[in-house]
């Protein structure tokens, strides 16, 4: 079998609201988790070859790996279009995922443009991140795979020639103008009968019709509409809709470095992404979805808060185990293949600031305030006021040694002050405001003190440390110190000079240190340099941070999704994909740019 050769900015999403897939220019669908975004791939040629599972649908003339003419997504919508212009005609095929209120159904429209096509269809599924092979065979017009506690029934509509071969389910017809051809893909728990057929057509009008609805509740109206709306429906997308947990990725170990380790699980949902995840959805009107994600944020903080993890699972599940898939070759030979995250285990004390901020932030939004929310803010600072002047695994999740991170301890100061101002504005609750502005004293003093360096005139990443870290960037965000303290200005230029590549920002310095514990590099990361883009525009430089904005959106790959990293020198995107903080950094920065917005 090939290794896929596709980039990672190859790929377009379509998603139900609980799981995901990514389909290639190719028209393979490399990646599919069923039935959550966290469960085991049937679909996992993204990360290794065709023999781990995929489904490609495309005509005959063009071989093995040949690319579509063009694809776009319909509308505002996740339905994904892709066009092929052939020898003999023009053939369109859709793809798109019904939002689930069953069955989990892939539906993929083959239609004719013009001409005549021959088309082929090759689907090999392949359970367990592409390690099981299951047992096919045929009832009421379907292929039928088992294998486990998984069932996958496939259906052409009208009925194709189908035939097995090579341990793969292949169809092959031919499309006229004005002609389709529908395949259904549905998965069920193999214990369980067979749910309801979909109707394909019926799926797809009622597909753009949910999508269109969404997207026209987006009060954002500035120059950047389409790329917020963009932005916002991958969020959308990206959001496991019976908990209102939104995972930071759809996939897991792509790399942040070809050929590289730094390949992590990212279908889970993270505690830092709180605040920020907030305010773009605030600002864009969704209203109902920073509530639910809010939601999702009280239960899965709710305990003991020593035992406060950086991550939880899409319900707020807990344990996430790290293990290594040895199987699969890594996307273009980056290995390890990685499931769960050890990092979960990690001590980043910014997540408690996080969890108040956004707290704060809800309140201050009107959304509807939940009893027990501030009960569980005081336990948060009742633990940070003992636990602050540690030092921790910071922001990165470094696999290195713990350190004083200057942005935990700018976190710690956020907390107290979100509490203080919870309480000045509401002092009937409960609470010990001197005490939290005594510690937001402390805290503050230390880290000028401390985490600046004052040659340089610039934060820095840990006390001590000559290192500088693209976290600092949020100071004035979070209304540590004004934006036009020479500090703030200091920290802002420095951080553009050393951690600037071609313009985008890396989140820290690999070169040569052990900051991270980690052999080899990374690209720029993207929400870093939005957060640049806003800093600029904070301190009065806006003409530079709109130039530094266009230029991020130029990054976007031709359906307008952004992986994690970006690779100035091979031109190329890095990381998960798509990547929730690096759409909520561009959601945040434009509309920043068109409301401006203070910190604070």
């Amino acid at each position: 079998m090939t290794q896929r050769t596709q980039r990672i900015e190859d790929y377009a999403l379509i998603g139900d609201l609980q799981t995901a897939a990514l389909v290639g220019r190719d028209g393979s669908v490399d990646w599919l988790c069923l039935p959550r975004f966290d469960s085991a791939a049937c679909f996992a040629a993204l990360l290794g070859d065709e023999n781990n599972g995929h489904w490609r649908i495309a005509p005959a003339e063009v071989g093995h790996f040949g690319q579509c003419d063009r694809r776009a997504y319909l509308g505002d919508s996740l339905i994904l279009e892709t066009f092929w212009e052939t020898r003999t005609g023009t053939v369109k095929v859709v793809d798109f995922m019904p939002q689930r209120d069953r069955a989990l159904d892939v539906v993929r429209i083959v239609e004719g443009l013009s001409g005549t096509v021959e088309m082929d269809s090759v689907l090999r599924l392949r359970f367990d991140y592409g390690h099981v092979v299951p047992w096919m065979r045929r009832s009421d017009g379907h292929r039928v795979a088992i294998a486990g506690p998984d069932s996958v029934w496939l259906r052409s509509e009208p009925e194709v020639k189908t035939w097995g071969q090579h341990m793969s389910t292949r169809s092959s017809f031919t499309v006229g103008e004005g002609e389709k051809v529908a395949f259904v893909l549905t998965w069920h728990a193999s214990h369980q009968p067979r749910p309801d057929l979909c109707d394909p057509y019926e799926a797809l009008e009622q597909s753009v019709a949910d999508w269109q609805e969404w997207a026209d509740r987006c009060q954002y109206r500035g120059p950047y509409r389409e790329a917020v709306i963009r932005s916002l429906i991958t969020l959308k997308a990206l959001t496991y809709a019976p908990t209102g947990g939104i995972v930071a990725a759809a996939t897991t170990s792509l790399p942040e470095e070809i050929g590289g380790v730094r390949n992590w699980d990212y279908r889970y949902c993270w505690l830092r992404d709180s605040t920020l995840t907030l305010e773009a959805l605030l600002a864009a009107g969704y209203l109902e979805e920073a509530s639910h994600w809010r939601d999702w944020l009280l239960r899965a903080v709710a305990g003991d808060p020593a035992d406060l993890q950086i991550m939880y699972g899409l319900a707020g599940e807990r344990r996430l185990p790290e293990t290594e898939l040895p199987w699969l070759k890594g996307h273009l030979g980056s290995a390890p293949v990685r499931i769960g995250n050890a990092a979960v285990d990690q001590l980043q004390l910014d997540v408690y600031g996080e969890v108040v901020d956004s707290l704060f932030l809800a309140r201050e939004a009107g959304l509807k305030s939940e009893s027990h929310a501030w009960n569980i803010q005081l336990a948060l600072l009742g633990f940070l006021e003992d636990r602050w002047r540690e030092p921790d695994e910071g922001l990165w999740e470094v696999r290195g040694p713990r350190r004083h991170f200057v942005h935990s301890k700018v976190m710690a100061w956020v907390a107290a002050d979100r509490a203080v101002r919870t309480l000045e504005a509401e002092p009937k609750l409960r609470g010990a405001a001197g005490r939290w502005r005594k510690m937001r004293d402390e805290v503050h003093k230390e880290v000028c003190e401390k985490g600046f360096d004052p040659v340089r005139n610039t934060f820095t990443q840990a006390y001590g440390s000559t290192e500088l870290d693209a976290a600092t960037l949020l100071i004035p965000r979070v209304g540590f110190l004004p934006p036009d303290d020479p500090r703030v200005v200091g920290t802002v230029d420095a951080v553009r000079e050393e951690l600037g590549v071609n313009g985008f920002v890396r989140r820290y310095s690999t070169d040569g240190t052990t900051v991270d514990g980690l052999p080899g590099d990374e690209g720029t990361f993207l929400v870093c340099s939005f957060w640049l883009a806003d800093a600029l525009r904070l301190t009065g430089r806006e003409d530079e941070a709109r130039e530094l904005f266009e230029r991020l959106l130029d990054l976007r790959n031709d359906v307008g999704l952004l992986a994690e990293e970006y690779d100035p020198v091979g031109k190329r995107q890095l990381g998960n994909f798509p990547q929730a903080f690096s759409h909520i950094g561009l959601v945040a920065t434009a509309c920043a740019l068109e409301c401006g917005d203070e910190a604070g």
